[in-house]
């Protein structure tokens, strides 16, 4: 009796150790299966702020290139801005030059010059007819437009080089058209087709330049 008691015991001795194993490793299978959730959230988070850390580097780079050709557009846009106090004063005064050096005052100017050059090339104006029209008429600097329709006879080479020097004249001729009317012997009929523009005799260039610095520098003109 005192044997199978004591058998008994070890039995249930032994399947409460079982019990109480089995107990143990699920408790520690729980465990490692939670660090192994915690390790998986993690280099699931990680590998989400590596993804959102290179999206928004890109991103800035992006704005980062747009704003640096952004800016060089706006450079190359200035350019011409630059000095345009300096390339102003520059332009009026070759504006001035050119109404002073280049542009008759009076009609008498105008055919004294045609005559010189009919001399010069050997060729002879046989007519001319004058239009004028006022250019800006009131305003300062205001011109007369001269349009001429002139006759000429001549030989065809004296023509040419007649032509050469009306484009190379120190004063302003403008060819608008060249007509052959005709030819007898070596002689050769041409109609010309010129413009020029007469100043104002008065100086009012010269006075609209002397305001415009005057402004310029904060005083009045003198």
């Amino acid at each position: 009796m005192l044997t199978t008691t004591s058998k008994a015991g070890s039995s249930e001795g032994a399947r409460a150790a079982t019990d109480r194993n089995r107990i143990y490793l699920s408790r520690l299978n729980l465990y490692y299966a939670g660090i192994a959730l915690l390790v998986l959230a993690t280099l699931y988070l990680l590998i989400q702020i590596a993804f959102t850390w290179s999206t928004a580097r890109g991103q800035n780079s992006a704005a980062l290139e747009q704003q640096t050709v952004s800016l060089k557009a706006a450079e190359i846009a200035s350019k011409p801005l630059e000095g345009l106090d300096q390339k102003l004063v520059a332009s009026t005064r070759d504006a001035d030059s050119f109404y002073e050096n280049r542009l008759p005052a009076s009609y008498s100017e105008v055919l004294s010059e045609l005559g010189a050059l009919t001399k010069e090339r050997g060729v002879k104006l046989t007519r001319a007819q004058y239009a004028p029209s006022p250019v800006l008429s009131g305003a300062p600097g205001a011109l007369t437009e001269i349009r001429m329709d002139a006759s000429l006879n001549g030989d065809y080479r004296p023509l040419v080089l007649f032509i050469n020097s009306l484009e190379r004249d120190k004063m302003f001729f403008l060819i608008r058209g060249v007509t052959l009317t005709g030819q007898q012997g070596g002689t050769v009929g041409l109609r010309l087709a010129l413009t020029t523009y007469l100043r104002p005799a008065n100086g009012t260039r010269t006075a609209f330049t002397s305001e415009r610095s005057a402004e310029q520098d904060g005083g009045a003109p003198r």
